[in-house]
């Protein structure tokens, strides 16, 4: 990697996203059904929380999270509470703790970006003992815009004083990968369902299907240097 003037730049900081990347969402299901309604319902959910909040950064506006994803369930709002309080008691995927914690050991700086609320996820990285191994949990809330975006990935940047391409942004999401490629990142694809990367988007710098061994598949393409 290399910035305008050409100046080689190596990778320091790992940026993850969180929700489904790093979170397993399954367990919402069961909220989903405790306030009548289908557990296979998750999915097209959280898809449509999605496609709301793209499409606000389109026109150049955001809305948090929470009032997105409460106003698609679609039910009363104390119903729509209990749901979106599940996120706070959702877990990591079984190879996340081990990958932060290689991929500290390594050398690199790690921080989270989310398109929810940073203090969601809080209680989640507690449990999993990596909180002391976070250096910043962000949110697009304090960009203005959801990611993919441009805005998100440059406030990450300026956060963590470094240059675009010096980060990384790891995601199961193929659009956040582009968006953070758009923005000079790094772009890591998680494909934790062994599935296609979508053929009409440029392919990911760096593809794992896990977060263990992403220290090295990194440090293969780009050792990192001295914080």
């Amino acid at each position: 990697m290399a910035d305008s003037t050409g100046r080689a730049l190596s990778l320091r900081v790992v940026v993850f996203d969180v929700n489904e990347t790093l979170s397993d969402m399954s367990p919402l299901r069961r909220r989903l059904v405790d306030v009548g309604l289908a557990a296979d319902r998750l999915d097209a959910w959280f898809a449509g929380v999605l496609r709301d909040g793209f499409a606000l950064a389109a026109a150049g506006d955001a809305r948090p999270f929470g009032e997105i994803a409460g106003a698609n369930l679609g039910v009363p709002p104390d119903a729509a509470a209990h749901v979106l309080a599940g996120f706070a008691e959702l877990d990591v995927h079984p190879d996340v703790a081990a990958g932060m914690r290689e991929l500290a050991a390594s050398g690199y700086r790690l921080v989270t970006l989310t398109n929810g609320s940073a203090g969601m996820s809080e209680a989640m990285f507690a449990r999993a003992g990596v909180l002391d191994v976070l250096e910043h949990r962000l949110s697009v809330e304090d960009a203005g815009r959801w990611k993919p975006a441009r805005e998100p990935y440059e406030y990450a940047a300026r956060v963590c004083r470094v240059e675009p391409a010096q980060m990384a942004l790891v995601a199961v999401h193929p659009w956040d990968v582009h968006g953070a490629q758009r923005a000079g990142l790094t772009g890591v694809w998680v494909n934790r369902a062994h599935t296609d990367y979508p053929a009409y988007l440029p392919d990911p710098d760096v593809v794992v299907d896990a977060v263990t061994g992403l220290a090295g598949a990194l440090s293969r393409r780009d050792p990192p240097r001295p914080r």
